[in-house]
């Protein structure tokens, strides 16, 4: 019987292998193991519109007018957000955009400045 690491996300010794990829029951997290046993971690990668990688803390252009939900605000082709956080879900773009408030966005509907 073969020992499996510790979650690298948040170090629990509960993980267990299913198929190629290893999965941590606590947090969720799933990585893949090489076969030299060295964690190789799948990250999630965030594209703009024109195919650009996206960071944490870069900062984007909108690319067309987008409503806001339950408000008659509108943020305008053009509007700069700075200082993005990429996260794991539908909108993967956390940011605070200047007289409108903290917002998500979807990487699809922005470009990289």
């Amino acid at each position: 019987m073969s020992v499996l690491p510790n979650c690298p996300k948040c170090d629990s010794s509960y993980t267990y292998q299913d198929g190629v990829m290893s999965v941590c029951p606590e947090c969720a997290h799933e990585w893949n193991m090489s076969q030299d046993n060295d964690i190789v971690d799948e990250g999630v990668v965030v594209k703009d519109f024109n195919g650009n990688t996206l960071n944490d803390g870069d900062t984007v252009s909108v690319i067309k007018d987008l409503k806001v939900k339950g408000s008659s605000s509108v943020v305008k082709v053009g509007t700069k957000v700075k200082n993005i956080r990429l996260i794991d879900s539908d909108h993967n773009i956390d940011c605070k955009i200047d007289g409108i408030g903290a917002m998500k966005l979807k990487s699809e509907f922005v470009k990289k400045v």
